[in-house]
């Protein structure tokens, strides 16, 4: 994987920090570098009704606790939205410089957290590759990053891989680095992610929940989403989830304008699900997601959602392979967002 990289320069350490009070660039960087720096956060209920206000999250085990413990027998869940806004979030210590994020991969959920678990998150440089030049553009190149967040018993809880767009600090430099990119990843397999919901008594949310349920469902199935949604609270979402790339919070950083952080969109997207799919128990995994095109605060989001494949569980329950493609009204209008991934649903 590996491809001759250099090592950081003397001012960037393994921990993050680059003695500058800033993320390092491109050509700071090497392959297996480790950052550790971000600061822990606990899973409180003022988080979650803050980050609620701003994604819309309507899974019924995240907002109804006596639900919850009725089918999962434990404290309640946080939703999933919140745990990798706060993954990727706390992964920015490296990525404060980023122009943009190309994909993330194989995010896997280990274990659901809960309200009260504390997550903290290790990212880990896993590729390089620089860009090839283009006249009228500064340098950049493409750091492929894993990204390990565990709980504060040191159980893991996810682990995904993405991919970062960042610039050179030297213009002029020739890393060498040319890894191969598509090499980055897994994909997750059925019994990992069947393992989230063992024990839990699913039947009592399909009991509550109006359909589609799993045995409703087939390949080639869409759904357009009726309404869209506005988004807004750009920043304070960064914010919340300790986000701290430039490009999210300075308008000057993002050239044209603050851009929206990804997982705002995600958020909005599975919100668009939820309202499709009520049985929607929470989301076990990604296989894949990729941002089309920027985003920005004002624009009015709206999906389309496409059944790739189910899973059928026991009891009736199933994991249901889901395409949600998100477009933007602008102006002008264009497609943001290809989100392929896996639904618990009751």
């Amino acid at each position: 994987m590996r491809s001759g990289a250099e090592q950081p320069d003397a001012g960037s350490s393994g921990t993050g920090s680059s003695g500058t009070g800033r993320g390092p660039y491109f050509d700071e960087l090497a392959v297996g570098q480790q950052f550790t720096a971000a600061p822990a956060i606990t899973l409180t209920d003022g988080l979650v009704a803050a980050h609620q206000a701003i994604t819309g999250d309507r899974l019924a085990l995240g907002l109804d606790h006596e639900l919850c413990r009725a089918v999962t027998g434990g404290d309640p869940l946080a939703p999933p939205a919140l745990a990798w806004d706060i993954a990727i979030g706390q992964s920015t210590v490296v990525t404060q410089l980023v122009r943009a994020n190309l994909f993330y991969r194989g995010l896997a959920f280990r274990r659901v957290p809960r309200i009260g678990d504390t997550l903290r998150t290790s990212t880990q440089v896993a590729a390089l590759r620089q860009n090839r030049p283009r006249e009228g553009r500064a340098p950049t190149g493409l750091a492929a990053l894993r990204i390990t967040t565990t709980d504060q018993r040191d159980r893991p809880v996810l682990d995904f891989w993405r991919c970062a767009m960042l610039p050179l600090r030297d213009p002029d430099r020739q890393t060498g680095h040319a890894d191969d990119l598509d090499l980055i990843g897994r994909d997750v397999t059925t019994g990992e992610l069947s393992a989230l919901a063992r024990g839990w008594q699913l039947g009592l949310l399909a009991d509550r929940a109006d359909g589609p349920h799993p045995a409703d469902l087939r390949a080639g199935q869409s759904f357009a989403v009726t309404g869209g949604d506005v988004v807004s609270a750009a920043p304070e979402l960064a914010r919340l989830t300790l986000n701290i790339a430039a490009v999210h919070h300075d308008a000057r950083a993002g050239g044209n304008g603050r851009l929206v952080y990804g997982g705002h969109v995600i958020g909005l997207a599975l919100s668009q699900a939820a309202r499709t799919l009520p049985a929607l128990a929470t989301v076990a995994g990604w296989h894949s997601c990729d941002h089309l095109a920027p985003v920005a605060e004002g624009d009015t989001l709206r999906s389309t959602i496409v059944v790739e494949h189910v899973d059928h569980l026991p009891g009736g329950a199933g994991l249901v392979h889901l395409r949600s493609l998100v477009r933007a009204d602008g102006p002008p209008q264009r497609d943001v967002l290809d989100w392929r991934y896996v639904a618990l649903l009751a």
